[in-house]
């Protein structure tokens, strides 16, 4: 692994970190290869009963890494399946993990961020946290995380944050169940770190048959793949192209509506 991820052993759990802070933590190829190599090398680590995973900086992630998908938007369209793929294949990595995860989410958790929040089993948030999905205002669709959205928060809130595209804090979070506990920024880490103990105090292979089991009565509907393309097939249309641009400027999409 680069810089970008930090892999440490603190007690039972592996905490891994995201660490572009400069970046807010964005998902970069670089940040999504090594994040799949630290959550896999967790799940091969016999000292590592459970994952945490946390942000460097203000931010917890803040989504995809726009300068890089902008990039993507030319005729060269192959990277825009491989990005959404590879982004798709770690969120079923840390879904489907043996080990349970924890989400610490230290700051902004927007889009793809928010993403890795919903597949952690556990979240912990500060409460001035911001969640959100935001990815409709740019003419994307967050097809990867409405199946993991709607475990957690029900249809209708579901909905209304997919959507409107809004953000909510830490409070507003948990009172619709995206996390399990709002927490201060100086405890945040320590509040994991007892969840870690907490969990470790189960079997290894009850817990991963938990984790299966939990998996397989969610009944996702639409397949991996699937959610894949829903999620890479807008990024090719001169929507997002307009919407993506406008954002860069700092000017409303084209299709709001004008004062």
């Amino acid at each position: 692994m680069s810089d970008v991820v930090r892999y440490e052993l603190r007690g039972p759990a592996a905490v891994v970190t995201l660490n572009r802070p400069e970046k807010r933590n964005a998902l970069s190829r670089e940040l999504i290869a090594d994040l799949s190599d630290a959550f896999l090398r967790a799940a091969s680590d016999p000292d590592a009963r459970c994952v945490v995973l946390t942000g460097a900086g203000p931010a917890f992630c803040a989504g995809m890494d726009l300068d890089e998908l902008r990039a993507t938007l030319g005729p060269d369209s192959d990277k825009v399946w491989d990005d959404a793929h590879r982004l798709s294949a770690l969120y079923e990595l840390i879904y489907t993990l043996p080990k349970p995860t924890v989400a610490a989410v230290n700051g902004a958790a927007v889009a793809g961020g928010a993403g890795l929040v919903t597949v952690c089993d556990l979240a912990v948030s500060v409460p001035d946290a911001k969640f959100g999905y935001p990815e409709v205002r740019r003419g994307l669709v967050a097809a990867m995380v409405m199946p993991h959205l709607l475990r957690h928060v029900g249809e209708r809130m579901a909905r209304w944050l997919l959507l409107t595209g809004e953000l909510i804090d830490g409070l507003a979070a948990l009172r619709m169940g995206l996390v399990n506990q709002v927490s201060s920024a100086e405890t945040l880490i320590a509040t994991a770190g007892e969840w870690a103990r907490a969990l470790s105090e189960g079997g290894p292979k009850a817990l991963a048959t938990t984790k299966d089991l939990l998996r397989r009565c969610s009944r996702q509907g639409v397949a991996v793949d699937a959610l894949a393309k829903a999620s890479a097939e807008p990024r090719l249309t001169e929507e997002c192209k307009g919407g993506l641009a406008a954002f860069f400027e700092k000017k409303p999409a084209p299709w709001a509506p004008r004062p």
